[in-house]
């Protein structure tokens, strides 16, 4: 199943931003309220003495009074210890039992929010599902993902077993885009039910704060989109209670109204989260008002994390076998260009399959003033205007499916190519090799009307839209998307062109030039040993400052003082460490980024101390990345190592994980910890220099827990990416 398209037309761009800020601004997480279908009891965690509740704690439970009583007072010691044994156990707390009460079975559960104890006690089912019956259902679904041929016939099988086992009139499988809009892939709908699939949603109806708690919270259930919240009491005199892992959280009211003008009457959503990303979503919905009990949602959440990692295999699988591909090809065209008359004879003979290497509509090889095309291609003025451009745009790869956005003049052959894929092989000559995708004009569906996706009512609050009815939209001016793939090859073919023309050249130089040859041989040894020399400085250099700051920190007596010292040493030994890793590299304009985080890890593990040896690991795939980005995300990365020791572990070794990993046209690195958890963000010169790092990346780092530890994700371009024209 194709990819839709990223970025949805002038709709997705139109949507009025100030709205959507609004949205992204709403404490969707402290809401001060529960839905009322269930009921709540704060207690202290030590003490188990009850504080807040909220809910019909008296209906449910059948207790008159609540407040001021223990856990065990009210539910009973046995069901009060095992609360305290999951919570102190588990750092996400748990399920804590089936039980009767007041005459109605009740699910328990609880979780700890910092010294609060958070009880939710809910409906449950008059006789709990068999534990064979629940493996039995998810084996059979298992079964049938594993025998899906592609992603499309996966989610169709997938929304078909999500329905059979929750019940609900209506499941969708639903999958965020590049720009945080999303799509409905597949789609399983009772009779009656209006259908949306292959509709997409604009990035404002789950904003970013609701994204983050669904990779939190992994099932969210609204009963009934009609409910009344029902408030926290007494009310709350300090911070107010955070709600994020609670599964009774009252919901955004201005989410309740967009449920209503759906025409829903129960709701329920199952994140679909892939290596800590949030993939997409199971959406669940029901004409009337329908609960969805624990041991329902335990299978949803099983069922969805199948669901994940099947579509990670099918994705890491199509992305070997695209690499395969690619690799025969590369071959391919490099033996084209080692027949008799190497490059300046094979040029134009080799352009078809330069064309089919990356599947590209048309090719363009523009070398010593001679411009050879194959299959659609612009007009050869306009081609060779256009490598003119590319050859302004610097040394890096450019990349874009969007082309008349970037380059506004290619609005004139938008038809022959909207995407551009584009490398100067060498500047010298010049060499510049092109390749185009034909614009695939696309109608996408709309949920309603994306600019209207949001809006502020005459009090100015927030409120959805009202109609879901289809709005098309015709997106012109794109093509297919690179993969990553494609551009690491483009890059490697880059690198073995340069290789048989500096080939060809020395062949012809030892023919001819034996002797200039020979004086050449003994000017890069001479520049390689200066460059070792200065190497060899900088190092000792850089070892002089450290071992002064450590004479300076043993000289003062004043402990903050001989900290910051200590501080300053190894922030220069990261720096030598970054150097010297950076210089025992063997190419020089691009670097394979994964050996060289394993490569300066390595170094980073014997600098820190035998204490710590085998303590910081990295797991990383192959990604060729420009050098001065390679530099960049080795400070990056060497900061947050220093910070996972400072503050996780207190300065003591612990476990530190280091992860690369290609992320559609991004890389992600994540940096994992095992310590103590999300701290405060600093506001020294380390926090100063890392923003700094990242916004030079033009990436972005955030930060989520890790139960236990703390997890560091950057996530930026391999190459930095072009500037849209002005």
């Amino acid at each position: 199943m194709a990819d839709p398209i990223p970025l949805m037309g002038d709709a997705a761009r139109n949507a009025d931003p100030g709205n959507d800020d609004a949205c992204a601004r709403e404490p969707i997480h402290v809401p001060g309220a529960i839905q009322p279908h269930g009921a709540m009891l704060v207690a202290g965690r030590t003490t188990q003495e009850i504080t807040h509740g909220a809910g019909d704690v008296r209906g449910l439970l059948g207790v008159q009074a609540w407040i001021g009583r223990t856990l065990g007072e009210v539910l009973g010691d046995g069901l009060a210890q095992r609360i305290a044994r999951i919570t102190q156990s588990s750092a996400s707390g748990g399920y804590a039992g089936h039980v009767g009460m007041a005459g109605a079975p009740l699910d328990i559960s609880a979780h700890v929010d910092g010294d609060r104890l958070i009880v939710e006690i809910e409906p449950g089912l008059e006789t709990p599902l068999p534990a064979t019956a629940i493996l039995g259902q998810l084996e059979a679904a298992g079964a049938a993902f594993e025998r899906a041929a592609s992603l499309k016939a996966l989610c169709d099988r997938a929304v078909v077993e999500f329905r059979r086992i929750t019940g609900f009139d209506r499941v969708m499988i639903y999958r965020f885009l590049d720009d945080s809009a999303g799509a409905v892939l597949a789609e399983d709908v009772a009779e009656g039910m209006p259908s949306f699939l292959n509709h997409h949603f604009p990035g404002s109806d789950i904003p970013a704060q609701a994204r983050a708690l669904y990779v939190r919270n992994l099932v969210r259930v609204i009963p009934d989109v009609g409910y009344a919240p029902a408030a926290l009491e007494p009310s709350w005199a300090d911070v107010p209670l955070d709600m994020s892992d609670c599964v009774l959280r009252s919901v955004s009211p201005v989410h309740m109204q967009y449920l209503r003008n759906m025409g829903v009457g129960a709701s329920a959503s199952v994140s679909i989260v892939m290596d800590g990303v949030l993939w997409g979503l199971i959406a669940c919905h029901h004409r009337e008002p329908k609960l969805m009990p624990y041991d329902v949602r335990a299978a949803a959440r099983t069922l969805a994390g199948g669901f994940a990692r099947q579509v990670k295999a099918m994705e890491e699988a199509e992305g070997y076998r695209e690499r395969l591909r690619l690799r025969g090809l590369e071959d391919e065209v490099t033996a084209r260009f080692a027949r008799d008359g190497g490059l300046d004879g094979n040029l134009a003979e080799a352009a078809p399959t330069l064309r089919r290497m990356l599947a590209a509509d048309g090719v363009a090889a523009f070398r010593a003033g001679e411009l050879h095309m194959d299959g659609a291609h612009p007009p050869e003025s306009q081609v060779l205007d256009l490598v003119r451009w590319v050859e302004a745009q610097g040394p890096h790869p450019v990349v874009t499916d969007r082309l008349p956005e970037a380059y506004p003049a290619a609005r004139a052959f938008q038809a022959q190519a909207s995407g551009l894929l584009a490398l100067v092989v060498a500047p010298d000559e010049p060499f510049v090799i092109l390749w185009f995708r034909a614009e695939e004009v696309q109608v996408v569906e709309w949920a309603g009307n994306p600019h209207k996706a949001v809006a502020l009512d005459q009090d100015e609050a927030l409120t959805p839209r009202a109609s879901f009815e289809a709005w098309r939209e015709t997106v012109e001016g794109r093509s297919r998307r690179w993969s990553l793939a494609e551009v690491d090859a483009a890059a490697r073919l880059r690198d073995t062109l340069l290789e048989a023309r500096s080939h060809r050249r020395l062949q012809e130089l030892n023919v001819r030039l034996s002797d200039a040859v020979r004086e050449k041989d003994g000017l890069l040894q001479q520049k390689e040993l200066l460059i070792k020399e200065v190497n060899h400085r900088i190092q000792n250099s850089l070892q002089l400052v450290s071992s002064f700051l450590g004479l300076q920190a043993r000289s003062l007596a004043d402990p903050s003082i001989h900290a910051a010292f200590d501080e300053a040493r190894r922030r220069l030994q990261a720096v030598a460490l970054v150097h010297r890793r950076l210089y025992r590299a063997d190419q020089i304009e691009t670097i394979e980024l994964g050996r060289y985080l394993e490569e300066l890890v390595a170094d980073m593990n014997a600098s820190l101390g035998r204490e710590w040896e085998g303590l910081v690991t990295v797991e990383a795939s192959p990604i060729l990345i420009p050098t001065d980005r390679a530099v960049t995300l080795g400070l990056v990365v060497t900061e947050l190592v220093i910070n996972a020791n400072k503050y996780a572990y207190g300065g003591a070794p612990g476990p530190v994980q280091v992860t690369l990993e290609a992320q559609r046209a991004n890389l992600r690195v994540v940096v994992a910890d095992q310590g103590q958890g999300k701290h405060a963000p600093g506001e020294g010169f380390g926090s100063r220099m890392m923003t700094a790092m990242v916004r030079q990346l033009q990436g972005e780092l955030v930060f989520a827990g890790n139960r236990p530890g703390l997890r560091a994700i950057l996530t930026c371009p391999v190459a930095a990416p072009i500037q849209p024209a002005t």
